[in-house]
C-alpha cells in the first residue's frame, strides 16, 4: 500500500482511501486522482463503545480490501487540529450519541494523533479533517466566503475562504436557544421528536441565526438529513443556498488535499491547478 515512484515519465498513480467516520457506520471508498471511486463503497455499522482500535479495525479491514492507495483521507466528528483529536462527540459515549460518557473512552481519543497513527499503519500520508470539512471539499467553488453546514446526528460546519480550510470551530456546541446548543434544538432527535416540518422550521431560524456571525457569499447544505427540509423553508432560504449529496463527505477526500496546508509535491501541485484552487 506503500507509494510507488515512477521512473519512466508515465503519471504516477495517486489513488486515496477515502474514510467517512459518521455516528452510525463507517464508509470508505477507493478514488482516482480527479475524486472519482474506484469499484464498490465499504461500510461497517458501528458498535458503541468505540474504542480508537476499534475504528483503526474498521480501516484496517476496508483498506484490506482495495488495490493499494497512495494517501489516506479521514473525516470525523468533533474538534481535529493538524490531525490531532482535541475532542469528539460520539465515540466517547456508552451507546452511542446522546448517551452516557465513558471517562476512559474521553481519555483514550483526547489528544491522539490520529493522523500519526494512520501513517504508521498504512506506510500512506493522511489527511485527517472534521467530516464536514471533508464534505465541503467535495462541492465549494473555491471562491468567496462559502460555509458547509451538514444535518445529520447533529450539525457539522466548515469554513472556507477561497478555497482554503478556515480553523475549525464547533458551532454544533454554541448556545442557540433555551440554553440549548444546536445540535440539541436540529439534531436527529429532534427531527425525529417533532416530524419534519416543524424540524425544518427550526432549521430555517438556525440559518438565521448564523447569518450575521459568517457572512457568507454561498451557503451549502449537506449530510443526510438536509433532504429532509420540506419545501416549504427551502424557499425561504434565498437564492445563495446550495443543497449537496450526502455522497459529497466521501468524494471529498481527494480535493481536502489542496485546501489545506498539508505537504503537498509534485502530483499535488498538479491536482491544485486542476481544480483551479490556490496553492
Amino acid at each position: 500500500m506503500n507509494a510507488v515512484s515512477h521512473t519512466d515519465g508515465s503519471t504516477p498513480k495517486l489513488r486515496t482511501l477515502s474514510v467517512d467516520c459518521g455516528g452510525g457506520g463507517i464508509k470508505t471508498s477507493l478514488l482516482d486522482r480527479a475524486g472519482f471511486q474506484i469499484g464498490k463503497a465499504q461500510r461497517t455499522a458501528l458498535r458503541y463503545p468505540l474504542p480508537p482500535e476499534d475504528l483503526m479495525g474498521i480501516v484496517k479491514k476496508h483498506a484490506s480490501h482495495v488495490d493499494g492507495f497512495e494517501r489516506i483521507t479521514l473525516g470525523m466528528p468533533g474538534m481535529i487540529r493538524h490531525g490531532v483529536v482535541v475532542y469528539t462527540p460520539h465515540y466517547i459515549r456508552k451507546a452511542g450519541p446522546h448517551t452516557k460518557i465513558l471517562p476512559e473512552l474521553a481519555t483514550a481519543w483526547e489528544d491522539l494523533d490520529l493522523s500519526r497513527s494512520l501513517e504508521a499503519t498504512f506506510g500512506v500520508p493522511s489527511l485527517v479533517l472534521n467530516d464536514a470539512e471533508v464534505a465541503a471539499a467535495g462541492v465549494v467553488s473555491g471562491n468567496g466566503i462559502e460555509l458547509m453546514v451538514t444535518l445529520g446526528t447533529g450539525l457539522g460546519t466548515a469554513l472556507l475562504d477561497n478555497g482554503k480550510l478556515a480553523p475549525h470551530l464547533e458551532i454544533s456546541h454554541a448556545p442557540m436557544r433555551w440554553g440549548l446548543t444546536y445540535d440539541d434544538v436540529i439534531g436527529e432527535a429532534e427531527r425525529i421528536r417533532l416530524g419534519d416540518t416543524a424540524w425544518s422550521r427550526r432549521v430555517l431560524r438556525a440559518i438565521e441565526s448564523l447569518w450575521p456571525v459568517f457572512r457568507w457569499d454561498k451557503l451549502y447544505l449537506g449530510g443526510g438529513n438536509s433532504a429532509r427540509i420540506v419545501l416549504s423553508v427551502r424557499g425561504k432560504l434565498g437564492d445563495n443556498v446550495v443543497f449537496v449529496p450526502n455522497a459529497a463527505g466521501m468524494n471529498g477526500g481527494v480535493r481536502a488535499w489542496a485546501m489545506t496546508d498539508a505537504p503537498t509535491g509534485a502530483v499535488e501541485a498538479a491536482e491544485n491547478e486542476a481544480w483551479d484552487l490556490p496553492d
